[in-house]
C-alpha cells in the first residue's frame, strides 16, 4: 500500500517561512516524479512545483517561484518544499503527489497516481 504523509504545515505570519515534508511508503521513491499542490476553499486545485526522480529538472508554478523550493531525498524518501516570503494568498491545503511517468508529462497533465492527505498552511497578515 502506497502512503504519502505530508507534514510540516501551521500558522506563520506574513513573511515568515515554512517547510513542507512529504514521507513516501509502500513505494520505490527514485522511480517516480513528485510534486506540490495546493488547495484553497473554494478555489481550483494548484499544481506548485515538480521534480524528477533524479532532482535534474524542477518545474514551478510562476506564483512560486522565487520564493518555493522543491527537493527531495530519495534515500529518506521524503520530498521537501521550502516556502519563504509567504503572503495570505499562500494559505490552503497542500497536497504532494508522485507518478512513475517523467516528469514533463505529469507536470503538464497534473495526472498523478499517488497523492497525500494534506497539510494546512495559513498565513496571517
Amino acid at each position: 500500500q502506497v502512503l504519502l504523509v505530508e507534514s510540516g504545515g501551521g500558522l506563520v505570519q506574513a513573511g515568515g517561512s515554512l517547510r513542507l515534508s512529504c514521507t513516501a511508503s509502500g513505494l520505490t521513491l527514485n522511480d517516480h516524479a513528485m510534486a506540490w499542490f495546493r488547495q484553497a476553499p473554494g478555489k481550483e486545485r494548484e499544481a506548485l512545483a515538480c521534480i524528477s526522480w533524479s532532482s535534474t529538472t524542477t518545474y514551478y508554478d510562476d506564483s512560486v517561484k522565487g520564493r518555493f523550493t522543491i527537493s527531495r531525498d530519495n534515500a529518506k524518501k521524503t520530498l521537501y518544499l521550502q516556502m519563504n516570503s509567504l503572503q495570505p494568498d499562500d494559505t490552503a491545503m497542500y497536497y504532494c503527489a508522485a507518478d512513475p511517468s517523467p516528469a514533463w508529462e505529469v507536470w503538464n497533465n497534473e495526472d498523478f497516481r499517488y497523492w497525500g492527505q494534506g497539510t494546512q498552511v495559513t498565513v496571517s497578515s
